[in-house]
């Protein structure tokens, strides 16, 4: 049976919204449980590879509840947090409400990854983490990335990724499809709002493709960071 979260096409951003809106008071807890906390790790490499520095301008792109816009903020940068759930915004809004004193929280504001509505060139660095996966058309979405990204300026991609190596491809697929969707049912008495990420990802070229994606935009400087065997990927990128 198809997962009733996933829906290519028009329904897609809808049925992504009902997710995330259902997730989201839980969010962070599972993504520790899911990943064994290594989620915080890649984040905090997905950072290191940036090279952030004080006075930059930052969008955090599917921002979710704000891990990567609050370490960016921490840096000096001055961060936009998007996302299109306010239900996951509310969350990131609390925690900016109990942010240290010593840096400038980040600004959160609800929109479309596919067209922020941000002017062209704004960004020194852009960042996505577990975003272009869930997007219509991700595509679209690598392409707002290159419109708000300053002529030089850096796009990074942290998701979930499809090791080239066939064994771990298959164990960490069976991981995907059969053990995280037990943390939906034992949070949520759902297991398809994590079944999910399996659905997602069957439907998501990964980092191959999206490397693939960012030669043919003209981005400069292409690589693409495997963690963990390429069970996760960023993808990285100069405009």
């Amino acid at each position: 049976m198809a997962n009733r979260y996933y829906r290519p096409g028009e329904e897609r951003a809808e049925k992504v919204n009902d997710l995330f809106a259902r997730i989201a008071p839980r969010y962070d807890l599972i993504n520790d449980l899911q990943s064994f906390w290594m989620h915080r790790w890649w984040k905090r490499r997905l950072i290191r590879l940036a090279h952030p520095r004080a006075g930059d301008r930052g969008l955090d792109l599917c921002c979710g509840t704000g891990d990567v816009a609050f370490a960016l903020a921490a840096q000096g940068v001055k961060v936009t947090g998007l996302d299109f759930s306010n239900a996951m915004l509310n969350v990131a809004r609390k925690r900016a409400a109990h942010a240290s004193p010593s840096s400038s929280p980040p600004e959160f504001i609800q929109g479309d990854a596919m067209a922020t509505g941000l002017p062209d060139a704004a960004f020194d660095l852009v960042t996505m983490s577990y975003g272009l996966r869930n997007l219509a058309n991700w595509e679209s979405g690598l392409e707002e990335m290159r419109r708000v990204t300053k002529p030089g300026g850096q796009i990074l991609i942290l998701d979930f990724g499809k090791p080239d190596f066939q064994p771990w491809r298959q164990a960490y697929f069976c991981y995907l499809r059969w053990i995280v969707p037990r943390f939906g049912r034992l949070f949520f008495g759902d297991s398809d709002t994590h079944g999910y990420i399996y659905e997602s990802l069957l439907n998501y070229p990964a980092q191959r493709g999206v490397e693939a994606k960012m030669h043919q935009m003209g981005f400069k400087q292409i690589r693409v960071v495997n963690l963990l065997g390429g069970i996760m990927s960023i993808n990285i990128g100069k405009r």
